[in-house]
Order: structure tokens, then sequence, then C-alpha cells
């Protein structure tokens, strides 16, 4: 297997937002090949400590994980991000963590390797798992899911407004036959599709739904920013990179909902100390890549990093 150079997105700015203290305690939720893992472990001084986490096996083993796992300050988890606080608990570190790096999307090595599924620009296997010792795969997926709960998937988690005839379209082709491989699905997607998007694939929404739907990503997104509130210290940084509309949203709300009053008490009487508050304040507005990132690494385009601090 080739080894594919991923480009960590917004990496400095990134690190700047984790307003990194040297003898800090410090999680990056989404290892993928290290980058920010890297940069991080550069700023920390010898007190300091990292804890990163990855669903991923391959990045688990993965050559730059094994060099980092060199640093006694680093300790890599293989896991989902929902896990942090469970994680932290064991580790001692609850209430601890002056900071959390969350990159969320599909890594370059997971988009670029055929046999991961991700892709439906290459060939392979349709698997599409973040985790492959765990749950479902994409293919297993379709062969059992209802017509009714896969429109459902495609409408809401990848805003196909072609959901229902793409839907039957795998439904009546799974009848005779089983839908194993990428192209295999990207092919039926394209025929299913009446129109088709300038510079995008017809098949793009659609394998963002299936992914986002085995991997419940949306549901982790929100199970690791709840627990973040109890993870992290006081002064502790959130720092948050989405890709799509769907992840960011949640972000946006879940720092916003966070923020300032939690409760209206209109024109009660109410003590001051009874009113609820959020346990965040927002810190500056959301950050995108800038063209000299986008001309190396054009997948940052859609990237948005929001940062808030825990009061």
């Amino acid at each position: 297997m080739m080894a594919v150079l991923h480009q960590s997105v917004l990496y400095q700015e990134a690190l700047d937002a984790l307003n990194i203290r040297p003898n800090g305690l410090y999680v990056d939720a989404t290892f993928g090949r290290g980058g920010h893992s890297k940069g991080i472990l550069e700023v920390l001084g010898s007190s300091g400590s990292l804890l990163a986490f990855d669903r991923d096996l391959e990045a688990i083993n993965s050559n730059e994980a094994k060099v980092l796992k060199q640093d006694v300050r680093f300790y890599l988890h293989h896991g989902c991000f929902a896990e942090l606080a469970s994680v932290c608990r064991q580790r001692e570190c609850d209430g601890k963590v002056d900071g959390i790096l969350l990159d969320l999307g599909v890594s370059s090595p997971q988009l670029d390797f055929a046999e991961r599924g991700f892709s439906f620009l290459r060939d392979g296997p349709l698997d599409m798992r973040m985790d492959t010792t765990n749950g479902l795969s994409a293919a297993d997926y379709l062969a059992h899911v209802s017509e009714q709960d896969l429109v459902k998937v495609l409408f809401e988690y990848g805003e196909e407004r072609f959901a229902r005839r793409i839907a039957k379209a795998i439904i009546e082709q799974r009848k005779t036959a089983a839908i194993e491989t990428t192209l295999q699905l990207a092919k039926l997607i394209e025929q299913a599709v009446p129109f088709k998007e300038k510079h995008k694939h017809p098949a793009t929404r659609s394998f963002q739904a299936i992914r986002i739907e085995i991997n419940q990503e949306l549901e982790q997104v929100k199970q690791v920013l709840e627990q973040a509130l109890d993870v992290l210290a006081p002064g502790g940084r959130l720092v948050v990179i989405a890709f799509h509309s769907l992840e960011d949203r949640i972000v946006k709300r879940f720092i916003r909902s966070e923020s300032g009053r939690k409760t209206n008490p209109g024109k009660l009487p109410i003590k001051e100390e009874a009113i609820e508050r959020g346990k965040l304040k927002k810190i500056g507005q959301s950050i995108r890549a800038q063209e000299a990132e986008l001309k190396q690494n054009p997948r940052a385009r859609s990237a948005v990093m929001r940062v808030a601090e825990k009061i």
C-alpha cells in the first residue's frame, strides 16, 4: 500500500486557537495521520501531555503513529471520540483538559485508498466504515435497509433532492444482484439522477449520506460536544473543524446554546443565581482556509473552524 500525504487542514490556525500552554493536557480527538498531534507536541514542554483518539486501525498502526508513540507525553486510544469522557475518567484527567481539537470528516488516506470504499471515483469493496473491526459495511447496510429509511438518510444526511429515485434504484438493483463495489453503486446513482450538477459527481451526496449513517457520525459529534463540557478545565479551549453544513450546524448551535443565559426568566422575579448559564464563551468568528492553503490542498475549501472556551 503506497503512502498518501495527508495535509492537516487549518494546521496553524488550529494550534493557535488551542492556546497551548507548555505544561497543559490536550486532546486530539481525530488523530488521522498525526499532523495536528505532531504540532501540539512540538509546542508542549516536558511536563505537558497529549491524548489522541482514532477509530481507524490503519491510523493507529500508521508509521506516523509509531513515531509519536515513542514520545512519553503521547497516548493514542483506538476508539471513537464519543468515548472521550470514559477514557478521560480512566486516565484521571476528567475536568483537567486544557484543549480539545476535533478535525471532523474523512482523512485523505481513507479517501485515496480504494479498498476502504469511501470514494466513488475508485473501484473497491463497498465498505465506508471508519472502524473496519465494527459495524455494518455500506454493502451490508444497502442489502437490508428499507426503501423508506434509505430515502430519509439520503435526504437528511446527503441533502439529496433525488433521494426517492436513488433509493428506488438501489432497492430494485438488489433484487437481482448485490451491490458490492463503489463503482457499481456510483454508476447506479448516476443513472438514477436525471440532472447533473456542474463540477459535482452525481454520487457525491449519496456516498456522504451512507457514510454518515453507517458510522453514526453526526450522533457522535453531538455526544463528544456534550462530553467536552465536563472534560475541559476552566479556560480550556474547544476547537472544531467541520467539513460539511450538517456538522457545522451542530457545532454552531451547540456553542451558541452553551454561551450566555440558557433560561429566559421573562418578567418573573428571579434571583441571579437561579438563572442557568452556559459553560462556554465563543472565541472570535468562524475561520476558513486562506488562498495559499487552498492552492496546496483543495479539500480545505469546505472547512470551517469554530472556537469556544470553557468558563
